[in-house]
């Protein structure tokens, strides 16, 4: 098998006839959760017990690197040179999930069991993100089993915080700068657009926790006793939340809008399909695609006072929140707490104590649809799909994008293998078969199509 088509037959195979499920069922079944949930130990064991081995099965020099920061996950660095002259493909991917919470999970399903119905495949980390790098390393495995090498340079980096905000990931690149040196990130984290239509995308919004406090005592008080008389820290939280936006989630913060909804960007979203939206969210002048990819959203995350299972007749003493604020290129990120701080003592709640959740947030990042790198690989996709692909500014969802494009000078260019409805950070997370078929098939497809034709893009420096 030499032909391009021949080995993009035999990508297809690869899914079709249980390989990618057995695969999958192996790494699903590693609890890499880097949340709450997790032990180190497990987050340490998806890199020695299967991306070491499989990285140096295809000869590829292997090292496994303590997180630069205290208390960090571990990385996986991998690299195979074949030739300095030719180009070098960074690929990223992320061991690490969120909490399994499998009672939240539907009779006959477990987190950590892959479980097959009809064309899902379900299992915690299936979407988001094993079984995205696991295509791409496959792809690279299947070209070096049959042609004996890529025909690129090719690196990997594999993290196990991206759940948590990639914790010491920028450290870890500003200090690895010259082992990770590469010509371009080809990577593949988040959804379709649509499951029948291969995405590409360049950069990702940002994403930014923050923690709302109101702690007024120390004990709670009798809810007849006191009540009128004590302040209630759950309703003063829930006003001040609900200043932040209108009532049909309309930003109210000035400093906290973006000004590069420009018309270029307007025009690279304009005739995307439809997305799935309520009519009265959002903010009113924009159409759908316009909200989600270019523009700033607000989600209350979690809210908690008291017992909601076993509420008891008194008033709290302290209501917690925790919000984000999803955001695209042209918001400043510096200007996020305070712009905040500043809202709600002018709107009446300086008891309201603001602060960062725990982990570090994602910057938004945009990469020009016009490189001659993003060029080649849409039409890469668009001769192996036969159909062109979507292509985004951006991605909805956030990325340790700006890691790739700011400390290591990248150009950035995912192409996700999950599809919107997948459950990702919820449960019942699950792909689809037919995407992973066409998954392996593309990125077959482009890593031969670098190898024959990748000498020509630009390269780095």
């Amino acid at each position: 098998m030499t032909t391009r088509q021949d080995l993009i037959a035999a990508a297809s195979r690869y899914v079709t006839e249980g390989g990618l499920e057995t695969d999958l069922a192996r790494l699903v079944a590693h609890k890499s959760v880097s949340q709450s949930e997790g032990k180190p130990e497990d987050l340490m064991a998806y890199l020695t017990g299967e991306m070491e081995p499989m990285l140096k099965s295809m000869g590829f020099d292997v090292a496994i690197h303590a997180n630069p920061r205290p208390g960090g996950a571990p990385l996986l660095t991998g690299v195979r040179i074949e030739d300095p002259a030719l180009p070098t493909v960074l690929v990223y991917g992320h061991g690490d999930v969120c909490n399994g919470e499998a009672h939240r999970w539907r009779e006959g399903l477990s987190p950590f069991v892959l479980t097959r119905e009809d064309d899902k495949l379900y299992g915690r980390g299936t979407a988001d993100n094993k079984v995205q790098h696991l295509i791409n390393l496959k792809a690279i495995e299947l070209i070096l089993k049959e042609k004996g090498r890529l025909g690129f340079n090719a690196k990997v980096i594999i993290e196990m915080a991206e759940e948590t905000g990639s914790y010491g990931l920028r450290d870890f690149f500003e200090a690895k700068k010259d082992l990770l040196a590469s010509d371009v990130l080809i990577a593949s984290d988040g959804p379709r657009l649509a499951a029948d239509t291969p995405t590409m995308f360049m950069g990702s919004r940002g994403g930014m926790g923050i923690d709302l406090t109101v702690d007024l005592r120390p004990s709670d008080h009798h809810s007849g006793n006191f009540g009128g008389l004590l302040a209630d820290p759950a309703i003063i939280l829930a006003h001040a939340i609900a200043s932040i936006t209108d009532k049909r989630g309309q930003i109210r913060i000035k400093e906290w809008l973006p000004d590069s909804l420009t018309p270029d960007i307007r025009a690279a979203l304009k005739d995307l399909p439809p997305r799935r939206h309520d009519a009265d969210w959002g903010q009113e002048d924009l159409t759908p695609s316009e909200r989600v990819f270019g523009w700033n959203s607000v989600a209350v995350l979690a809210m908690a006072n008291g017992n909601i299972d076993a509420p008891q007749n008194a008033i709290s003493g302290k209501a917690k929140a925790t919000i984000q604020l999803r955001f695209v290129v042209g918001t400043d990120v510096e200007s996020i707490i305070p712009a905040l701080r500043r809202h709600l003592d002018k709107e009446g709640f300086p008891q309201v104590e603001v602060k960062p959740s725990r982990g570090e947030g994602f910057r938004a990042t945009r990469f020009p649809p016009d490189h001659p790198w993003v060029k080649f690989v849409e039409q890469s996709l668009a001769e192996t799909a036969g159909r062109k692909p979507h292509v985004l500014p951006n991605l909805a969802g956030s990325l340790p994008n700006d890691a790739f494009t700011e400390i290591l000078g990248l150009p950035t260019i995912w192409v996700p293998h999950s599809h919107a409805e997948c459950g990702q950070h919820g449960p019942n997370e699950h792909v689809l078969l037919p995407v992973m078929e066409e998954g392996m098939r593309l990125m077959t497809g482009l890593f031969l199509d670098i190898a024959e034709k990748g000498q020509s893009l630009p390269r780095r420096g």
